[in-house]
């Protein structure tokens, strides 16, 4: 019933969302999208019998698509996101998070087809590389917000290209890229992006970034927020000089407490703060 209503009855329909319903595979969004070809927003988070067979049904059926989000599709993979690439142009929010099949051919094709993107999601997505970073910033200069979360293979050479090719980059979560560096956040420094539009970067679990990283990002007028969890060599007096350049900034971070040393000679045992003695 679920395909054959929408098909028959809402040739108009533009917004559909199927989140996490397990049942449907590809057969089902082949009966819905023959009929309902007008589809602007098409989310179905969690639908893991949706293959690349699917998408690519989508993709030749509603040229027309603006929102795509397929977070945890685990079985979307290149060949359907090459159907998106090739049949989208319009396609402004794309989410690929969790999507673990996704490489770098997925943003060659998004790159090359989809100029208009505005917002890419690609968290988990642990095969993507500079290389596929490269394509994608050459083309989509009109990026305003990226979760690259746990693409543990980029370095600062993505954001090399994203400094210079994304002048609108407002919203950039970098958590567990572990390889990045603070050249990396140089070069975002730098950049017309860092002084007229970034107001959210996330740095959580970037075990390379220091204090120089926040110096560089001083001439960030319009930071708002940065997380720096787990960012072992930031210190205390790296966000205090950061905050007072920028003192409405909200700074989210975390400093283990120092342990006392064991006593000498047999005096009182000292315990942590943090600890509780049971």
């Amino acid at each position: 019933m679920f395909v054959s209503c929408p098909r028959e009855g809402c040739p108009l329909l533009k917004h559909i969302n199927i989140s996490w319903c397990l049942n449907i595979n590809d057969d089902g969004i082949n009966a819905l999208v023959e009929g309902c070809t007008k589809i602007t927003d098409f989310i179905c988070k969690g639908c893991h019998q949706l293959t690349d067979a699917g998408l690519s049904l989508l993709a030749e059926c509603c040229p027309c698509l603006q929102v795509l989000n397929l977070h945890s599709c685990m079985n979307v993979g290149d060949n359907g996101m090459g159907s998106i690439g090739d049949n989208c142009p319009d396609l402004e929010t794309l989410c690929l998070s969790s999507c673990s099949f996704i490489t770098d051919l997925t943003l060659v094709s998004v790159g090359q087809g989809c100029a208009n993107l505005t917002t890419l999601e690609v968290a988990g997505c642990t095969q993507l590389t500079d290389a596929g970073f490269q394509v994608l910033a050459r083309n989509c200069h009109l990026l305003e917000r990226m979760d690259l979360e746990e693409c543990v293979l980029i370095t600062d050479v993505t954001l090399s290209h994203l400094a210079i090719n994304c002048h609108r980059m407002s919203n950039l979560s970098l958590s567990h890229c572990e390889l990045l560096t603070d050249d990396g956040i140089s070069h975002l420094g730098s950049s017309m992006c860092v002084t007229d539009c970034l107001t959210v970067l996330e740095l959580d679990n970037c075990p390379l970034i220091t204090d120089s990283s926040l110096e560089y990002l001083m001439m960030a007028q319009n930071l708002q927020r940065i997380e720096l969890y787990d960012c072992q060599l930031i210190t205390r007096a790296g966000i205090r000089r950061l905050r007072n350049r920028l003192p409405d900034i909200k700074v989210h971070a975390y400093f283990a407490p120092v342990t006392p040393p064991a006593s000498v000679g047999g005096g009182r045992q000292r315990y942590c703060r943090c600890c509780t003695i049971l």
